[in-house]
């Protein structure tokens, strides 16, 4: 099996109590984010991932999940790295829409039935943290 890592952003406003998903063609309701090119570390990608999706720039923070699974019908042995974000600039705007054909702030209630494979929703991400730290 070919390995594939994955990194997504988990952008949450304290505000209203939202977290903003992107709507992938095709694949359904996520957080931003995607696959790590070749060279590129999980910072990096998941930093570029959200710009492409949705427009914001973004501060990286720690590690909030690490998921895993096997596509037995693509070959592939997928890690699925989420890191909580801080929007630094930027206005939400879809920029590849032939990837992407929605972006929305969702609730809790709302995000854990579109994204059911957190155990303990995605509000207990936000309790989780583990450090991040790309050794040269």
């Amino acid at each position: 099996m070919q390995r594939v890592d994955v990194v997504y952003a988990l952008i949450y406003n304290k505000s209203n109590a939202k977290i903003l998903m992107v709507n992938n063609k095709g694949q359904g309701w996520s957080l931003p984010g995607g696959a790590v090119e070749k060279g590129e570390t999980l910072e990096q990608a998941v930093v570029r991932e959200v710009e492409e999706e949705t427009g914001l720039t973004i501060m990286v923070e720690n590690v909030l999940a690490v998921n895993e699974a096997f596509f037995q019908e693509k070959g592939h042995h997928a890690l699925f790295i989420t890191f909580k974000a801080n929007i630094l600039e930027g206005e939400c705007e879809i920029r590849y829409e032939q990837e992407i054909s929605e972006i929305k702030w969702a609730d809790f209630q709302t995000a854990n039935k579109l994204m059911p494979y957190h155990p303990n929703g995605v509000e207990g991400l936000l309790k989780s943290s583990s450090a991040y730290t790309f050794q040269s």
